[in-house]
């Protein structure tokens, strides 16, 4: 017989454990003044937070206030309901066990073709991932021998990237996208995975007649791979070790083990 986990009620902590204070801003299309302070304190309640004060407000031009609200909400969340997330399904590998495995199974230079696309004009993003300097004290994937590294730069058009792509037999496409403003990020991700379907049509997936799609930045948690049309997600925090380790995975663990599965082999 099981023995049910028990529950372990939270609140937010602000000043003292559970007093349930936290601190939202936002920004509403009115003049700054003592109007628009009531304004903001009449969305925070209905917002649930109850009491509230505003400790910052700031004319953003002649008709928009920005401002910081400091209040208690009321609700309480169940942390041991929550279940662990899942980790990463691959192994990390160090830079000689990745161009180990591409040379073995490959028997030529990984092709990646890297950019920001559509107006997005952050390359920190992209350049942390390609550029040999890499990121937390890791080497980008130039750093890798058997990784060709082709970085677009920003504000790639689409069309541009997948022509660039299609020349040079890229396995993998890897996009940055900072720029979040009305969605930006998911329509262009959209869009440009539109741009692939469409180049390869006769594609049967990754490594089977279209490069590897994989799209990067600070503001994907609310969407999955196959809602983007992508093959994956990687956010903020993201290190060119567990990039080129997911590469291995995606274009040659994966697809060996799929091959000798196809042939009735043991995968």
């Amino acid at each position: 017989m099981t023995t049910a986990t028990p529950a372990q009620p939270i609140r937010p902590y602000g000043d003292t454990t559970g007093d349930g204070m936290v601190q939202v801003s936002f920004t509403l299309p009115v003049p700054h003044g003592r109007r628009a302070e009531a304004a903001a304190l009449q969305l925070a309640a209905a917002m649930g937070l109850q009491p509230a004060s505003v400790v910052h407000s700031k004319a953003m031009g002649p008709d928009f206030t920005f401002f910081i609200i400091y209040g208690r909400v009321r609700h309480v969340i169940d942390y041991a309901a929550i279940p662990e997330p899942e980790g990463r399904r691959y192994p990390l590998l160090t830079a000689s066990e990745v161009n180990l495995a591409i040379r073995s199974a490959l028997g030529r230079r990984l092709v990646v073709v890297g950019a920001c696309i559509g107006t997005d004009a952050h390359t920190v993003g992209i350049d942390a991932i390609l550029n040999v300097k890499g990121f937390a004290g890791e080497k980008g994937l130039e750093y890798y021998r058997e990784i060709h590294v082709i970085n677009m730069g920003a504000q790639v058009p689409v069309e541009d990237l997948v022509a660039r792509a299609v020349a040079e037999r890229a396995d993998a496409v890897l996009v940055s996208q900072v720029v979040t403003q009305r969605e930006a990020h998911l329509h262009n991700t959209r869009h440009m995975a539109q741009a692939f379907r469409r180049a390869y049509p006769d594609a049967h997936g990754p490594g089977r007649g279209r490069p590897l799609l994989v799209v990067g930045g600070p503001r994907f948690d609310t969407v999955t791979p196959d809602q983007l049309g992508v093959d994956a997600i990687f956010g903020k925090g993201t290190t060119p070790a567990e990039v080129a380790s997911y590469l291995v995975h995606a274009l040659i663990t994966d697809q060996a083990g799929t091959a000798g599965h196809d042939s009735g082999q043991e995968p």
